[in-house]
């Protein structure tokens, strides 16, 4: 066995199995990947359901699955390759996570955002997430693209939260702010950026929340994320903002609104994962030349 498998194979043991991570365990993995790839990243970009595309046109890439990697969980849902792949985008050095974990995959707050903690030890100080979410505010299409202003963690109200349990100040404070969790100079650039390229029309900006899922949500349910001044609702991305924001990273999010939800009780459509993929699949264009044009314009 070579000397690097039996390293795998020791942290296996002692990493894979656990539902949350110390200081010490992140640095393990920071390590153990930044040994395996040339690239040192500056940037982070989490790429959500159908958005995986972006990775395509990552120049120099390097890329490790996530079974390769100590503790990272593993991708299960249509739309998630479970790939980190790194290389050059617009000129950046970038690590690309080509796919996500959920919460209701069965993986703990802290494992789902065990990946976000290793891009910050690893070197990352900014973070771009994406995700398909659901349309809730009236006048949002399906194919429009929210820049995410704020949040609602109503999966917190319930106890699921990253954060939770024993604080350790290498990682970050006990109590941090989350008033100004998406970066305001990153939203106006993002905002300005679609407007040069033309797509004003369908480029919002907006409030996303975020239910555990696996289901989606109740008519009821969106008749009332719609009464508290949500615009668009998913089940991913809160969580590593939280953790991001923990650790001093500067965030940007944006939402594909893949789906309009169902607010009406006599209602025969349902949503589903197939509308997901399929408008991801339709706006992917739009979207990477999106995000390429923002990575090519933000200092890092």
């Amino acid at each position: 066995m070579s000397k690097d498998k039996a390293l795998l194979r020791r942290m296996d043991s002692s990493i894979d199995t656990k539902l949350s991570f110390t200081y010490e365990d992140v640095e393990q993995i920071a390590s153990h990947i930044l040994d395996r790839v040339k690239c040192r990243p500056k940037l982070g970009i989490i790429c959500g359901s159908g958005l995986g595309k972006l990775a395509d046109l990552v120049q120099e890439r390097e890329v490790i699955p996530y079974t390769e990697i100590p503790g990272f969980p593993s991708s299960t849902v249509p739309g998630h390759e479970g790939k980190l792949v790194f290389g050059k985008l617009s000129g950046k050095s970038v690590v690309l996570m080509q796919g996500r974990a959920h919460c209701y995959e069965g993986y703990s707050p802290q494992k789902t955002t065990l990946a976000v903690r290793t891009m910050k030890m690893m070197g990352i100080n900014t973070l771009f997430v994406t995700n398909a979410a659901g349309g809730i505010n009236r006048n949002y299409n399906v194919g429009d693209i929210m820049v995410i202003k704020d949040h609602v963690n109503l999966a917190g109200f319930a106890g699921v939260n990253p954060l939770v349990g024993v604080n350790d100040e290498r990682f970050g404070p006990r109590f941090p702010a989350m008033s100004r969790a998406y970066d305001l100079d990153l939203r106006k650039l993002a905002l300005n950026t679609a407007k040069e390229m033309g797509f004003g029309e369908f480029v919002r900006e907006g409030v996303y929340s975020m239910m555990v899922g696996p289901n989606f949500e109740t008519v009821t349910e969106c008749r009332f994320l719609n009464q508290i001044g949500i615009d668009a609702t998913g089940m991913s991305t809160v969580p590593e903002v939280l953790v991001a924001i923990h650790c001093g990273m500067r965030v940007f999010g944006m939402s594909l609104i893949t789906n309009k939800v169902i607010m009406e009780y006599d209602a025969e459509d349902v949503a589903n994962h197939e509308e997901v993929l399929q408008t991801g699949d339709r706006r992917s264009t739009d979207l990477q030349q999106l995000m390429t044009q923002i990575v090519d314009k933000v200092e890092l």
